[in-house]
């Protein structure tokens, strides 16, 4: 039994504009280390991603394969230990701390699993999302016509005098989405929006994630474990030992979604990470036997085999 795997640096997009679209991301051997007590954690190891302009994607993955830590260097929130990382026109390994907090404030949105990192409870929602505006220094005239907007778009023109406490947990989530988008960031980075939510709640946040992603082309990261999101966006990431290991791609005619293909990563290295799903089916470990055909490579496990009909035990040293 043999596996082929569709291995590139950036898979092709089904829509041939989005192939069009700059790099808006561009993550060149990324590595984060961060040092507890006497000892070294390597969260990022050697990371490569790129993401194009107004994508819409998400990051998906268990629980310490770095998710986190690529959103908080992508956000201005931390620093790599090396590597390169751009976003836009801004090289993050070489801003000073005043650069730092204008890229958070300008170019990047923030929507937190916790609706208490989102939202102030003293706040209206409207107050909320005119709070950003106001630090920056928008006039108060656009601060209350972009809050009205923005609540509108999300669903919440009839929820903009209520306080937190009196809005849903989806609701909560959807006017800290209104508040990321406040100052106009050409990046929206959401960690797990929907995982205190129920399912109705989720679609809501997914539509008017992806409303705003086509309306005003912001580029959208989201962070999440569940692998469920590859039904809700066309591009997922998947992340372990502090690298990018696989991407799904999603094409789509209208809204519907007509099928889709895995990819695995292939570093500058050569080294390839096979999903875990292969791996267990077919019992591979240690090494794995390759051909290189004409336009793909098999591979298949050590113990298996061969394509000739041949065991392993049978090999007469003959060329393949």
């Amino acid at each position: 039994m043999t596996h082929d795997i569709t291995a590139q640096a950036l898979p092709p997009y089904a829509d041939a504009s989005e192939a069009d679209r700059p790099l808006f991301i561009e993550c060149d051997n990324l590595v984060k280390i961060y040092k507890v007590a006497d000892l070294e954690v390597v969260a990022l190891q050697g990371l490569d991603l790129l993401v194009r302009e107004g994508e819409m994607m998400a990051l998906v993955g268990p629980s310490g394969s770095g998710k986190s830590t690529l959103m908080n260097i992508l956000g201005g929130l931390d620093t790599p230990t090396a590597g390169r990382v751009r976003v836009g026109e801004y090289n993050l390994l070489e801003m000073t701390r005043r650069d730092q907090v204008f890229y958070r404030r300008h170019m990047v949105g923030f929507v937190w699993q916790q609706t208490a990192r989102n939202l102030l409870p003293y706040l209206t929602a409207r107050e909320n999302v005119e709070l950003p505006m106001a630090l920056a220094g928008f006039p108060a005239r656009e601060r209350h016509e972009r809050a009205a907007d923005l609540l509108e778009r999300v669903g919440l023109a009839d929820r903009m005098k209520h306080h937190p406490d009196r809005l849903s947990g989806g609701e909560q989530q959807r006017v800290a989405i209104a508040v990321a988008m406040a100052n106009r960031p050409r990046l929206l980075l959401a960690d797990e929006p929907t995982g205190e939510v129920d399912n109705t709640s989720a679609e809501q946040i997914f539509h008017v994630l992806r409303t705003l992603n086509q309306e005003f082309g912001v580029t959208v990261i989201i962070v999440t474990h569940d692998m469920t999101v590859a039904t809700r966006v066309d591009r997922v990431v998947g992340m372990r030992d502090g690298r990018t290991s696989t991407e799904i791609l999603r094409r789509r005619e209208g809204d519907v979604a007509v099928g889709e293909e895995e990819y695995a990563i292939l570093d500058r290295a050569g080294r390839l990470q096979l999903p875990e799903a292969y791996i267990e089916a077919l019992d591979m470990r240690d090494r794995v036997r390759l051909r290189l055909e004409e336009s793909h490579v098999q591979v298949w496990p050590e113990h298996h085999a061969r394509p000739n009909g041949e065991r392993p035990h049978e090999d007469n040293g003959a060329e393949e």
